[in-house]
């Protein structure tokens, strides 16, 4: 569930590239890493791994669906497709095909504070896809033509995912929406079909020469390279790649909600009621955030969390409760703005909604009012470093340049990758309480349901 410019390759088709565990001692994480800054403002992260079989290239930009233009909705992601139309010295395709020719995978992907690509290759080919990386940020093709085209794509790829899907923007799309209220957060990050036509060749070329500028940028590069060899190529091909001023970034805060919100959303093709449930949460990287974490653990996260006991186990509302922070389009280390906690499920339609969340509000209130044991909050603290080292392990290495990459891009720090455990371990019964009462309060809260399509007169009739 995640905007994407290619197909997504299934984790366990890539068991030939190997996975390199991450390497940790008595106190915990001790990723290896090397950070730099170009003169044009590139922010540079190497990771080497001598063991790892592949390396990964990714390029992020400080550019996501948050702060696209107003009223060209969907246009941050419009462009990502147009990166793959040609540059200099590649023409259409031809990056695709140079990274595949050499035995290689990648991807791209806009979500709400960033847009990236990335490249999962022979540890031989590095340098070839370095300077394919600089050519498109240095020329990429702009032209009517491809514009046209990927607006055609994009197009196309909002009727197929979204709007002829049962449950096409539930609750990915939808919940935001309901949820905020400045229009930075709150609207359709997909795009309005309207928008995506209107998106002119001078947008393109403004949002290019703008944000896709090298000090609006970080490059990673992972696993089995030699450093200083690697650090040498980026500057021979990213080094004269100029600078640009980066305009002031929009206030993208989200003010307090003071009262619950309830809305319903309407899905013709949807089969069965669906509900979710979410809550703002805390400022990031602040304790309470931290707390947010472990929270997410013992509510949600496994089949021993609270919510999957009481709505599954016992109360047979539902097969299966899913959410996280910033799910499910990353996690709640990739986002840099307000963010919402939320669950989501399906059920049948003899359950009601009301019934749903008198006991998952039966959950939410053992945590506000009584702390957590010293066993329960530990084993939250297991179950995240489990979660934390699965995602750095996760798509060749890919999990671990995306924290590497976000945590230079929006906090100048991408060695906090190792301190992540230590920031967990100080969180307490006593802040987990208090994070709870104060962040899980109705108030706090949205509830969003799907109503399903009309039950055929022969199924309402059908005995159970």
């Amino acid at each position: 569930m995640r905007i994407t410019r290619l197909v997504v390759v299934p984790l366990a088709a890539l068991t030939w590239l190997g996975l390199a565990a991450p390497c940790a001692d008595a106190g915990g994480l001790s990723v290896p890493v090397q950070y730099t800054k170009l003169d044009n403002g590139l922010k540079v992260v190497l990771s080497p791994d001598p063991t790892a079989a592949t390396a990964v290239v990714a390029v992020y930009y400080n550019i996501g669906f948050r702060i696209e233009p107003k009223d060209r909705t969907g246009f941050a992601h419009l462009f990502e497709h147009m990166m793959f139309q040609g540059s200099a010295n590649l023409g259409k395709m031809e990056f695709i095909k140079l990274v595949q020719k050499n035995g290689g995978l990648l991807n791209g992907s806009t979500r709400f504070d960033f847009t990236n690509y990335f490249q999962i290759v022979p540890p031989n080919t590095v340098k070839t896809i370095l300077w394919a990386e600089a050519d498109r940020m240095r020329s990429l093709a702009i032209t009517q033509d491809n514009l046209t085209n990927q607006q055609g794509v994009v197009k196309n790829e909002v009727k197929v995912n979204v709007l002829n899907q049962p449950y096409g923007g539930f609750p990915w799309i939808d919940m935001p929406q309901v949820a905020n209220v400045n229009w930075y957060n709150a609207h359709n990050f997909y795009g309005d079909l309207e928008d995506l036509d209107a998106a002119t060749l001078d947008d393109v070329k403004r949002f290019f020469e703008t944000y896709y500028a090298p000090n609006n940028a970080v490059l990673v590069v992972t696993g089995n390279v030699d450093a200083p060899q690697t650090l040498g190529w980026i500057r021979e091909y990213f080094g004269p790649i100029k600078a640009v001023t980066q305009p002031a970034k929009p206030d993208i805060a989200e003010p307090p909600q003071q009262e619950e919100k309830r809305a319903s959303k309407s899905y013709p093709q949807a089969p069965r009621p669906a509900l979710a449930v979410a809550y703002h949460v805390p400022p990031r990287f602040s304790p309470e955030y931290y707390a947010m974490g472990l929270i997410d653990q013992i509510l949600l996260q496994g089949d021993d969390s609270r919510l999957y006991q009481a709505l599954v186990r016992k109360g047979g509302y539902t097969g299966e409760v899913e959410g996280g922070i910033n799910y499910p389009l990353g996690t709640m280390f990739d986002v840099n703005g307000p963010t919402l906690w939320m669950s989501s499920l399906f059920h049948d339609r003899g359950r009601s909604a009301d019934d749903i969340l008198e006991a998952f509000d039966t959950e939410i209130e053992g945590v506000r009012t009584t702390p957590v044991d010293q066993a329960t909050l530990d084993l939250a603290k297991v179950k995240m470093r489990s979660r934390l080292y699965g995602q750095i392990e996760q798509f060749s290495g890919m999990g671990l340049a995306n924290l590497l990459a976000c945590f230079a891009l929006f906090d100048d720090d991408p060695a906090l990758v190792n301190r992540l455990e230590d920031e967990f371990a100080k969180v307490t019964p006593a802040l987990v309480q208090r994070t709870a009462d104060q962040y899980l309060r109705r108030t706090n809260r949205t509830v969003l349901t799907v109503e399903p399509k009309p039950e055929s007169p022969a199924a309402a009739g059908d005995v159970r």
